[in-house]
């Protein structure tokens, strides 16, 4: 049977005129109504809405385990098989002449800043200082909670949550769109990428849910992430002198952020990331992610003089090893509650770290995905999986070994006499520089953290509108229009806003598990798809069947 080209022309209906005016009205439209729903109803419903996505959310977790851990161990092995299979890492996202739009400094920059820095503000101290006190190992009896020799199983899962799987779920994504929509002149928008599966069919219902399931996952994660920096950028604000008016205690005694700090923090980070929106990926995004990551590089030269720094190189090249050692088992692993005390506790921490994790990272995938083929045309498949795939993991390795390390070394030795652990998860970034710090020198580090933790903040929220847009415009990379930019940065906004105000992070991670469920399948399909093509590509390339468009945006003639 004689092959055929591929599907080169995926026609998406958008809007000629009014509001909606080059928009997919069926997703945008549809997305707005659930995410809205989303927001009135927990505003108006706060318990009842805690209620519901807590059951469902218990529901998913103990039903879904086994797929997020084989999801994520999928996507690892299919980037490092593709990068390696000689006739896939060779192609160019992209015609064969197209060269890389930006620089190897700003395309790493951005794809940091996007993907991962927030989080690495609030859990290179946070995560490593948790896993010392309690992981899988302390539950099975094999280490000793906050102690010397259970530092290196902490490390090892840091880096499981950090490391390979979390930049292999936006790899993929980015991989498979970065492929359909340069090589075959494709929409950049979610539903592309599963044309070798569905074809045509994608240019109605089928594609306009995958699009919407996009969205939503989109507005949940990265409502996750925004959710973990307001708190850090509120504990910042405190330490560096803004006043007990940013937190309220409880009839409990329980001090949280308040109603009036939230909003403040919120008007200023969504404020300053619309205007940066509406400048678009070549101004206002590229630029601050230069910022960020000047500043990132700033504060790890700092913990390198300053910190821990031959416990921390310890604990990076010695957590590397297990980490890498660790894979095969860690990957698969599944733990099941079994009835027993010690199955029980291990099927909790799992629940509650790496299954939450995996379901960040998927929740997450479709924005930095998206993201990361807008900012990646021209370079080959190879070069794209090792850039998006290993030097982020490195790098987050780096964070948690200094940042992490010293503030478990601080703890080791007494100098800290538990300030650090003591503090909240947001907290204790700051409460280190305070051990570490005279007073005034503290402050001002403080002040850093701050203003780097506004510029990731804006990133990822400017990032993320702009990305939502896209979906909603059926691919459309030029400029959007004003109205839109400034709904999503407003939604984004009251997401996070709205579920802090009424049940704390909690709320946000719960919504965000829920929404990450339908978008795992999309990814999975993704791989899938993307598998098949490149098979079906290098078959065409040796029977001299043309599978790209041509120089000059065309298809080719059959």
């Amino acid at each position: 049977m004689a092959i055929k080209p591929p599907l080169m022309d995926l026609p998406i209906k958008t809007a000629n005129s009014g509001f909606y005016r080059g928009f997919t009205k069926d997703v945008t439209i549809t997305a707005k109504i659930l995410v809205g729903a989303l927001i009135i109803w927990a505003v108006a419903f706060p318990d009842q809405a805690a209620s519901v996505l807590g059951g469902i959310n218990g529901f998913i977790l103990a039903t879904f385990n086994y797929w997020y851990v084989y999801a994520m161990a999928f996507f690892v092995i299919l980037c490092l098989g593709l990068a390696l299979w000689p006739a896939a890492g060779r192609l160019k996202l992209g015609m064969p002449d197209d060269e890389p739009e930006f620089s190897n400094f700003s395309w790493f920059s951005m794809m940091f800043g996007a993907g991962i820095g927030i989080g690495m503000l609030t859990f290179a101290t946070a995560e490593p200082m948790y896993h010392w006190a309690s992981n899988p190992s302390t539950i099975m009896g094999e280490t000793t909670g906050s102690s010397a020799d259970n530092v290196r199983s902490a490390y090892v899962w840091s880096f499981t949550h950090w490391g390979l799987a979390a930049w292999a779920s936006y790899a993929v994504v980015g991989l498979a769109l970065g492929y359909f929509s340069y090589r075959r002149g494709l929409p950049l928008t979610i539903r592309s990428a599963l044309t070798p599966i569905f074809g045509a069919k994608l240019s109605g219902p089928i594609g306009h849910t995958v699009d919407v399931v996009a969205v939503v996952a989109t507005v949940l994660g990265v409502s996750q992430t925004l959710g973990f920096g307001v708190e850090q950028f509120i504990s910042g604000l405190y330490r560096i002198g803004f006043g007990e008016w940013l937190y309220s205690t409880d009839a409990e005694g329980v001090r949280s952020s308040s109603t009036l700090g939230i909003v403040v923090a919120l008007v200023v980070i969504m404020g300053a990331s619309t205007l940066s929106a509406l400048s678009g990926v070549g101004k206002g995004i590229k630029w601050l992610s230069n910022i960020n990551m000047g500043l990132s590089f700033f504060i790890l030269a700092f913990f390198i003089i300053f910190g821990s720094t031959f416990f921390g190189l310890t604990a990076l090249f010695v957590g590397i090893w297990d980490y890498l050692v660790s894979i095969p088992g860690n990957i698969f692993t599944v733990w099941a509650a079994d009835g027993t005390e010690q199955g029980d506790a291990l099927a909790g921490w799992q629940g509650g770290w790496t299954i939450f994790y995996w379901a960040w990272w998927i929740a997450f995938a479709p924005f930095v995905g998206v993201f990361l083929a807008r900012i990646s045309r021209g370079r080959t498949v190879r070069e794209y999986v090792l850039g998006a795939l290993i030097i982020p993991a490195v790098m987050c390795f780096v964070w948690f070994a200094l940042v992490g390390g010293t503030a478990i070394d601080l703890e080791l030795n007494g100098d800290a006499n538990g300030a650090i652990t003591g503090a909240g998860q947001a907290d204790q970034l700051f409460a280190m520089l305070a051990v570490i710090l005279q007073p005034t020198l503290a402050w001002i580090m403080s002040v850093i953290v701050v203003i780097l933790l506004l510029t990731y903040l804006v990133t990822s929220a400017d990032s993320a509108v702009l990305i939502i847009n896209t979906i909603n415009a059926a691919g459309d990379e030029g400029p959007k229009a004003r109205p839109h930019i400034l709904f999503w940065g407003a939604a984004l906004a009251l997401v996070v806003g709205g579920l802090i105000i009424a049940g704390g992070l909690g709320a946000i991670q719960t919504a965000m598990v829920i929404g990450a469920l339908p978008f795992s399948v999309v990814m999975v399909l993704m791989g899938i798809a993307l598998i098949k093509g490149i098979w079906r590509d290098s078959h065409r390339e040796k029977v001299g069947v043309s599978s790209t468009i041509n120089e000059d945006g065309t298809v080719p003639a059959e």
